[in-house]
């Protein structure tokens, strides 16, 4: 044998590491382990926790914001319509044909508004009567047949489809016999 391998000694041989006994945890360390593992689950929940009404108070504020905010695009839009109004309104000596002409463009201007936010007019003439859609504000004897929308007293709007005002309207009654 080589001068080196005698000089190993008897706890580095590996027949001995194996014969030693493991050495269990006395109880205050593994109490003290399950303390420490318990602290960080407990960190780790209340971390969770605060994360989760972070989010939700967020969502709060950011649907109230939407709420409030939500027709700005819109209103952004109709204040250009207010000022041709006021426009029209400061000259003071206007003609009948020009101060015709500065409301139709007022007019088209606000359609184009209206059509850019999906506002679209309920104008039923000659239609069947829809009572989701039309309000008869009468029945009148007519030509039409019984139940068809005859004269269109207001116009009626829809945003999306969904009704904002219904149209007002005369409604053609049955033939009396």
């Amino acid at each position: 044998m080589s001068n080196q391998e005698n000089s190993a000694t008897p706890e580095q041989t590996p027949e001995h590491a194996a014969a030693q006994p493991e050495v269990m945890p006395s109880l205050e360390e593994m109490l003290q382990a399950a303390e420490l593992k318990s602290q960080e689950h407990y960190d780790a929940w209340m971390y969770a926790k605060a994360e989760t009404e972070n989010i939700r108070r967020r969502g709060h504020q950011e649907a109230e914001s939407a709420r409030k905010y939500a027709v700005e695009g819109f209103s952004s839009e109709l204040l250009a319509v207010k000022d041709a109004l006021e426009a029209a309104l400061a000259i003071e000596n206007t003609s009948l044909e020009s101060l015709k002409s500065g409301v139709e463009l007022t007019l088209k201007q606000l359609a184009t508004v209206f059509s850019k936010f999906q506002i679209q007019e309920v104008n039923p003439l000659g239609e069947k009567f829809d009572p989701h859609q039309h309000q008869a504000m009468a029945m009148v004897a007519a030509d039409a047949e019984p139940n068809t929308v005859v004269m269109v007293m207001q116009k009626g709007y829809a945003l999306h489809g969904r009704i904002l005002r219904p149209a007002l309207v005369s409604v053609a009654k049955a033939p009396e016999a």
